[in-house]
């Protein structure tokens, strides 16, 4: 199968202006039961919330720009081409500190059974 990034679901958050475009999920018909993935555009300034997931490993791919991955107790600067992971509920967030926009590809394996976040009022 070949899709078109028009073809594929394309969300916005409600917290700010990170969008999301689903690459592997139950929103697009590949045959994929063990595997998500979705590309994620934080714009600067945008930031995710402290959470973790439930029942799955997660792997993150850079592919532009550099914004800062929080995972535990540290951080670390992440940049195009560079690769991080978190283990099953390993609280974690990332932030676009910059001028340019910070794009990676992330991979769950499985599909995470529930996703928490830290503060309920902060998704």
């Amino acid at each position: 199968m070949i899709f078109t990034k028009a073809e594929l679901p394309h969300w916005r958050s409600s917290r700010d202006t990170r969008d999301r475009l689903d690459l592997v999920t139950e929103n697009v018909p590949v045959p994929a039961s063990r595997l998500r993935a979705d590309r994620i555009r934080y714009h600067p300034g945008d930031s995710a919330a402290p959470h973790y997931h439930v029942g799955c490993d997660h792997v993150f791919v850079v592919l532009e720009g550099s914004g800062l991955f929080h995972a535990g107790e540290d951080t670390w600067r992440l940049a195009a081409g560079m690769a991080a992971t978190v283990e099953e509920r390993e609280v974690h967030w990332f932030e676009n500190d910059t001028e340019e926009d910070f794009v990676f590809v992330e991979y769950w394996a499985p599909f995470p059974v529930d996703t928490v976040w830290i503060r309920d009022d902060d998704i």
